[in-house]
């Protein structure tokens, strides 16, 4: 009769010739990354670069850094050169207090310049929406091929934005802060959400670690800043547009 002791070893029989196997042995390469330092006026920019071909920069939200970015960057690695930074005030960037987001946008144009970039494509979610469309703005001679927009509609005054039912956006504006000021006392990362916490738990703790790694200042106090920029109109867009690469905006980019 086998018992379990019996079951184990000959588990760990099968296994042996796999496990004999050197790593040498395998074929799976992956794209080499590269991590360094942009010396900025007052901070150190922290970026990384994988991949080849034209150039995708990634702009993260307010409540992530670099990191943020783990699937795009090995999905799109094969066939870009793909860079994510993280924002002054963000580690492993340099910890400066609550960063002023309008030096954002120059950081985004040093690094451009800095790593000589002629095509350029921008993926940018929620706060990266100021840094992306800030730079463009500001920079009419840019390399820009395309812009992303995730969850953002930069620097755009909202309450501009024509909608079918305007007063839901201020409805949720209001409810907003009360609502991840709830989900923190719980243990619930709001960049993550609670039904990403309730459904996948494990992704969940994942983008909480990420997020609480750049709990060095008052995020709310940054978003507060970053609000007070949003005063472009909306007509801006069709100038981008107008000025030769695609434009799209999503929703969500999870």
């Amino acid at each position: 009769m086998l018992d379990r002791r019996d079951v184990l070893l000959a588990s760990i029989s099968a296994m042996a010739p796999a496990l004999a196997v050197p790593a040498f042995g395998q074929t799976t390469s992956l794209p080499q990354l590269k991590g360094e330092f942009l010396q900025r006026p007052g901070c150190k920019i922290y970026y990384e670069v994988a991949g080849s071909g034209p150039a995708i920069i990634f702009a993260h939200g307010l409540g992530s850094n670099h990191i943020t970015w783990w699937q795009q960057v090995p999905y799109f690695a094969d066939r870009y050169r793909c860079i994510t930074f993280s924002h002054r005030g963000f580690p492993p960037s340099s910890e400066i207090g609550i960063p002023d987001p309008k030096e954002f946008a120059a950081d985004l144009g040093a690094l451009i310049e800095h790593l000589q970039l002629s095509d350029v494509r921008l993926v940018a979610q929620s706060m990266g929406g100021w840094t992306s469309l800030e730079y463009l703005l500001s920079n009419p001679d840019h390399n820009v091929r395309a812009l992303v927009l995730a969850s953002t509609c930069g620097t755009i005054h909202r309450p501009s934005v024509p909608l079918p039912e305007p007063e839901r956006l201020a409805d949720w504006t209001r409810k907003a802060a009360a609502a991840r000021a709830d989900m923190a006392r719980r243990g619930i990362s709001p960049p993550a959400g609670e039904r990403m916490a309730r459904e996948r738990p494990m992704l969940h703790f994942l983008y909480r670690t990420i997020a609480n790694a750049s709990a060095a200042f008052d995020r709310e106090q940054l978003r507060t800043r970053a609000a007070a920029m949003a005063t472009r109109p909306p007509d801006v867009l069709r100038g981008l547009s107008n000025h030769g690469f695609a434009y799209s905006e999503r929703a969500d980019c999870r």
